[in-house]
């Protein structure tokens, strides 16, 4: 088995990765940079954020396995103590198929200039910001116009996603296993004058969202942890990817219900 680790940075975290290279290598796993079978992410989510983006030309063949070192990590199944058993159960899944691999979907995001279009894929959510002013855009649901929009922003979110800033936006939590998008307001403005429909929206793999920001007007677009200033977007599609998805290498159990009340509420009530 191919595997590569992308780690935080922090102490904890190097020393997790040094660690685990020794314990691969005592098992014949080969350190690949290039093509992973497996790409540890050792840190917290945003560092799986950063794990995917390096690795997203890759996702039919390359799965992805999280191991925290702060205090939430929603994608990692892992902690370090369990740093040993885990590499036993990559090497054994080699042998003995050990390994399930879920599937999460993207959000594929489309931007339209005057000098052409730009994809990107998204695993936690895209946001569009106004700098400065209040931002104001024209939001079409299928190719139909739906409302016009003032206010802060808007969050297009994927199911994993949900549970992160759109779960900050009131929007609802989405189980990875179904196939949409969510949309949600960011501070919209809503008086006598101006009217948005002011609830989260969830749109099925088959319906797009377009979103016409003022042209002209700088704004700030994100997608997962990547930030860009421009001026000269026209229109903006988004839609759940229709062929791409994330893969995730799963060793035990954790189910995603599991993963919300232990990282939401974390009460024992038995």
């Amino acid at each position: 088995m191919n595997y590569f680790v992308v780690d935080r940075g922090d102490d904890i975290s190097l020393r997790l990765t040094e660690q685990f290279h020794q314990l691969a290598k005592g098992y014949g796993m080969v350190l690949d940079g290039t093509k992973p079978d497996i790409v540890l992410s050792i840190g917290g989510d945003g560092t799986m954020l950063h794990a995917f983006h390096r690795f997203r030309h890759l996702l039919e063949h390359t799965a992805f396995v999280g191991i925290h070192t702060g205090r939430l990590g929603f994608y990692a199944d892992w902690t370090p103590d369990e740093l040993e058993e885990l590499a036993q159960l990559m090497y054994h899944q080699t042998t003995e198929s050990r390994m399930q691999i879920v599937e999460y979907p993207l959000v594929e995001i489309t931007f339209t200039t005057a000098e052409g279009m730009e994809s990107y894929l998204a695993l936690n959510e895209f946001t569009l910001r106004g700098i400065a002013e209040t931002m104001v855009a024209q939001l079409n649901i299928n190719d139909e116009m739906f409302e016009m929009f003032r206010g802060d922003g808007i969050c297009i979110s994927t199911p994993s996603g949900s549970t992160a800033y759109n779960k900050a936006l009131n929007g609802a939590l989405i189980h990875p296993s179904l196939e949409a998008l969510q949309i949600a307001e960011i501070a919209s403005i809503n008086n006598r004058v101006f009217r948005t429909l002011g609830s989260p929206m969830i749109l099925p793999k088959h319906h797009s969202c377009d979103i016409y920001p003022q042209t002209k007007k700088k704004v700030l677009l994100s997608v997962d942890h990547l930030y860009l200033q421009r001026d000269d977007v026209l229109s903006i599609r988004c839609k759940v990817s229709p062929d791409q998805k994330v893969k995730f290498a799963r060793f035990r159990p954790f189910p995603f219900w599991s993963r919300v009340q232990k990282a939401f509420i974390g009460m024992d009530y038995k």
